[in-house]
C-alpha cells in the first residue's frame, strides 16, 4: 500500500491512547512532544504513564474503552493486545472518520507511525508501509548517527535567514536561488567548529550584506572558549541561547 506522507499539527488537539503499558507510554511521549492533549483510557497504567498522570501531563480514564469514547477525538492510538477492543475501536473510529493507528495491526490503521529521528524542528522519518519495522528501525539508527544535534543549529540558522531573504523583496525564483546558495556544504562544519568568520563571510557573499552573528545564533553562542575550555557543541549552543 502507498501511504501519503504528511506532518500533522496536533497541538492542543485531543489525542486518545487506548492501553496503559510500555507501548502506550512510547506513543504518549511522542504525542506530548508535539503538544497533543492526551487522554489515556486503561484500567491500569505503566509507571511512566502513572507519573505523567500525577503531573497532570495527561488525562487518565481509569477504566476500559467504551463505545462513544472517541466522540471528540482528533487522533486515536490503540496500544492494547485485546483483539476485541482493537476491533471495537476500529469500528468507532471508522464510523467517525477519525485518524487511527492500531499498534502492530496494519489492516486496522488509516495511518502508520514511521521510525523518526528528531533534531529540534528537523524531522527525518522512515516508513516501510508496515512491512518491516525492523528495517525501519535499522535505517533510523543509521540516520541518528549521520545527523547529529548540530543539524538543529543548522536549521535554526537557515530559519533565521529565511525572513531576511524574503524581506529583500526579490522575485520568488530569485529567492529560491538564494536559499539554495546559502546552504553551503561546509556550513555544518563551520557551526561545529564555531568558525563564525567563514559562516558570516559566506552569507555576506550570497546576500551582498552583513548579517550580525547574534541574529543567526544568539549572543551567548559567540563566547570564545577560555584556555583549556572545550568548544560548545550544537546542543550546548542551543541551551545557551534558550
Amino acid at each position: 500500500m502507498n501511504y501519503f506522507p504528511v506532518s500533522l499539527d496536533i497541538s492542543s488537539r485531543r489525542c486518545i491512547v487506548i492501553g496503559g503499558g510500555k507501548v502506550a507510554a512510547r506513543k504518549v511521549k511522542s504525542l506530548l512532544a508535539c503538544q497533543g492533549a492526551v487522554t489515556v483510557i486503561s484500567p491500569a497504567l505503566d509507571d511512566e504513564l502513572l507519573l505523567l498522570s500525577r503531573r497532570e501531563s495527561i488525562r487518565w480514564l481509569e477504566r476500559g474503552y467504551r463505545q462513544g469514547d472517541l466522540s471528540d477525538a482528533f487522533l486515536v492510538i490503540a496500544a492494547t493486545d485485546d483483539v476485541a477492543v482493537q476491533e471495537a475501536v476500529y469500528q468507532e473510529a471508522t464510523a467517525r472518520n477519525i485518524l487511527l493507528n492500531v499498534a502492530d495491526v496494519p489492516k486496522w490503521c488509516n495511518f502508520i507511525l514511521p521510525a523518526t529521528v528528531r533534531r529540534g524542528d528537523l524531522t527525518i522519518s522512515v516508513s516501510t508501509a508496515g512491512q518491516s519495522p525492523a528495517l525501519a528501525k535499522q535505517l533510523r539508527e543509521d540516520l541518528e548517527k549521520e545527523y547529529s544535534d548540530d543539524y538543529d543549529l543548522l536549521l535554526q540558522v537557515l530559519g533565521r535567514l529565511r525572513p531576511i531573504v524574503l524581506d529583500m523583496g526579490l522575485p520568488h525564483e530569485k529567492n529560491k536561488i538564494l536559499f539554495a546558495n546559502l546552504l553551503h556544504r561546509d556550513m555544518i562544519d563551520w557551526l561545529r567548529q564555531q568558525n563564525w568568520q567563514a559562516l558570516t563571510a559566506h552569507i555576506r557573499a550570497i546576500l551582498g550584506k552583513d548579517v550580525p552573528l547574534e541574529d543567526l545564533i544568539g549572543q551567548a553562542a559567540q563566547k570564545t572558549p577560555a584556555p583549556g575550555e572545550e568548544l560548545l557543541d550544537g546542543q550546548a549552543l542551543r541551551r545557551c541561547e534558550n
